[in-house]
């Protein structure tokens, strides 16, 4: 039946669409719709990294077989991918073109051509280029001494040709430049020196205008920008590897080096020059991206950090704080009588940061246990778990290092947490540890008392700040008791611990969603009331898209808010007609996996670290748990029919896998779901 399922790779081009054409929007600040292009530029860059790059692995393997049960073969679906990621790459550059830099320019900000340098500026950019630039410079001649160098990915370079000898007689004809990675990617020049409004240049050109004084004595025929990317996927082969933490570090040297996917090249690129690079980096066709403009757009980013005027980004908010009582203003306190729900970043990480920082403090608290999986090397949550181990409790921190690109920066972090005393355990031989769980345990009354939390998204401030997510706060003796059955399972040995309150992957999660959508649909078939509401990253799970197909089928009406890769295809008549999809696509990433079931009049409702996708249900460690506070669960239900009914930033999945965007119907009042969500609990305090 593979007519029933989308492709992952052509379902996830599709949300990087969706994220590109907010760069369409009018209503956004300016410097928020580049942000846009940026974001869709790294976002293409990891498609390629990860997702063509393990097709092209597969066919080099001889695995011509399906990928997956929609029955695409790696061939055709290369093919297919190039086809809709070149028509993206050609509408990026043009919404960058004709849109957002000429507002840009409107609006003062100006990013400079050579042939747009006054006399002065060249003055000024020969001294940068002699005194800041040069001197970090390698160029490469291509000669017989010299082969094609193996091109870092992911880097710029310059293919520059050549007529003349040097000093040494050679005369290849060519060389290599890259453009370094350790200088400003835009130059901001001096006001003294500006015509009109602030005025940039980017490196790049700066270095593309002095070409010839890095060949003296040569004659620069001409240069162009090219970058490649590479496959990037790390692969351990966990059962041959007795340290973890070492292998990982091998590993990293060879992720800037894997084989070659995609060539960006400037469309100015004659066509003997082109078919030079293509040869010399064994890229076909497809792999090569005419580009008009600048080859790596991310590298407008600088801007964000060049022009601060508030008018052209979002307007700034202060997050909620948990109101804590008074009289003790202690997080204890309040949870031996309640929980607290936190929604980032309508609510303030501080709150977990503060409640860790209690602990640390706290002379009753004796041991603290908390997974890492992206937290960062300089984070508050490290600093208040070394804190506590400096204060002589015992803490023990479950460190992922496969985080996918985030590997260097958690092996330095696991080192940094040994140095301080702190047990670290690197989680599982082939399960990635992907649950967020932090877990106290305090002497009161000489008994110990679990407190906990349990999150959808990482331990990370920064992306708390951009990253919808909900958190759970509890001293609940169900849930506290299976966090720390977990916790001890992590770091020893022995069977799957029965677990009271939570579902937990890879042993019972998946079976309790299946259950679950089951229910509903017996529900149905037996006239009781019967609902599902699931938000999530991604739906990419045969067994559970069977499950809803079939509670589709026996009336269940089921609502779907996944942001991005859906493999379901909703509204097929005798299939999946009462099943609705959306996308929100706004200022935050949506990041929560929040799922409703209706259960027969007793709503429940379960906030999960997992998306429901294969590696998460059987190849990942991840919690589901359940909110079980009336008012905090009715918060949640409140939120997700506010999602149901954003008409401004969601987007519908139609039957033939296109997505359409939603809009507000005449007198219909327009409905942000984030917006009401910053308005409503952000405090009310929108600056």
């Amino acid at each position: 039946m593979s007519n029933a399922y989308f492709n992952r790779e052509l379902s996830l081009l599709a949300f990087h669409q969706r994220v590109l054409y907010q760069a369409y929007d009018e209503t956004l600040p300016l410097l928020e719709r580049l942000r846009f292009l940026c974001i869709f530029s790294t976002n293409l860059d990891e498609f390629f990294e990860v997702r063509i790059g393990g097709l092209v692995e597969m066919l080099e393997l001889h695995q011509a077989s399906a990928t997956g049960p929609d029955g695409v073969l790696p061939e055709d679906l290369l093919e297919e991918t190039a086809q809709r990621a070149h028509r993206l790459v050609e509408e990026q550059y043009q919404i960058l073109n004709h849109d957002v830099l000429p507002l840009l320019r409107q609006n003062g900000i100006r990013l400079l051509r050579r042939e747009e340098w006054s006399g002065p500026q060249i003055d000024y950019l020969r001294q940068y280029f002699e005194t800041d630039v040069l001197p970090v410079l390698s160029p490469i001649g291509l000669d017989p001494a010299h082969p094609f160098p193996r091109i870092l990915n992911k880097s710029l370079n310059f293919i520059v040709e050549l007529d003349g000898k040097d000093a040494f007689g050679r005369s290849s004809g060519r060389a290599i430049v890259q453009v370094p990675r350790s200088l400003p990617h835009i130059l901001s020049l001096p006001p003294e020196l500006t015509t009109e409004g602030r005025e940039f240049v980017f490196l790049s050109s700066i270095i593309h205008y002095f070409m010839a004084e890095i060949f003296i004595g040569m004659k620069v025929i001409a240069s162009h920008q090219f970058r490649l990317t590479r496959n990037s996927d790390i692969f351990l082969d966990e059962e041959e590897t007795e340290d973890l933490l070492r292998a990982v570090q091998g590993k990293l040297v060879y992720r800037q080096y894997g084989d070659e996917v995609r060539l960006e090249l400037s469309d100015q690129c004659p066509d003997h020059v082109r078919d030079f690079l293509l040869e010399r980096c064994e890229i076909p066709e497809r792999g090569l991206y005419r580009i008009n403009g600048p080859v790596n757009l991310n590298r407008l980013a600088d801007l964000f950090d060049l022009v601060k005027d508030s008018e052209f980004y979002f307007r700034p908010f202060v997050q909620a704080m948990p109101k804590l009582p008074k009289r003790s203003n202690s997080y204890f306190d309040v949870l031996k009588k309640q929980d607290i729900l936190l929604h980032h970043p309508f609510d303030s990480f501080n709150g977990v940061v503060d409640f860790l920082r209690e602990a640390a403090n706290d002379p009753y608290v004796l041991a603290i246990k908390q997974t890492l999986y992206r937290t960062g090397y300089n984070s508050p949550v490290v600093d208040a778990l070394v804190a506590a181990a400096r204060a002589g409790k015992e803490v023990t921190a479950i460190v992922e290092l496969r985080a996918r690109f985030d590997e260097e920066e958690n092996v330095a972090l696991a080192e940094r947490l040994q140095r301080y005393g702190i047990h670290v355990i690197y989680g599982v031989v082939g399960y990635k540890t992907h649950a967020k769980m932090l877990m106290v345990a305090r002497r009161e009354n000489g008994k110990l008392r679990y407190y906990v939390h349990l999150g959808t998204g990482n331990y990370h401030p920064k992306t708390a700040m951009i990253y919808t997510d909900y958190g759970l706060l509890t001293s609940d003796s169900a849930i506290s008791q299976d966090v720390y059955r977990i916790f001890l399972q992590l770091s020893s040995m022995g069977k799957a611990s029965k677990m009271e309150a939570l579902l937990y992957s890879p042993f019972t999660l998946h079976k309790g969603m299946l259950r679950r959508i089951r229910a509903e649909r017996e529900n149905a078939e037996q006239g009781k009331p019967a609902r599902i509401i699931a938000k999530m990253n991604s739906l990419y799970e045969e067994h559970l898209v069977e499950e809803l197909y079939q509670a589709s089928q026996a009336g269940v009406q089921i609502d779907l808010i996944v942001r991005g890769v859906c493999q379901l295809r909703p509204g097929v008549a005798g299939l999946s007609e009462t099943i609705r999809v959306r996308s929100i696509v706004g200022r935050f990433l949506e990041h929560t996996r929040v799922f409703y079931f209706e259960n027969g009049g007793e709503p429940e409702v379960l906030c999960s670290s997992a998306d429901w996708m294969i590696r998460n249900m059987f190849h990942r460690v991840e919690t589901c748990f359940p909110i079980k506070n009336k008012k905090l669960r009715e918060r949640i239900i409140d939120d997700l029919h506010l999602y149901l009914a954003d008409n401004t930033h969601a987007w519908e999945l139609q039957s033939d896998g296109n997505y359409s965007h939603t809009e507000p119907a005449d007198g219909e009042p327009a409905v942000n779901a984030q917006l009401v969500l910053l308005e409503r609990w952000a405090a009310r305090q929108l600056t």
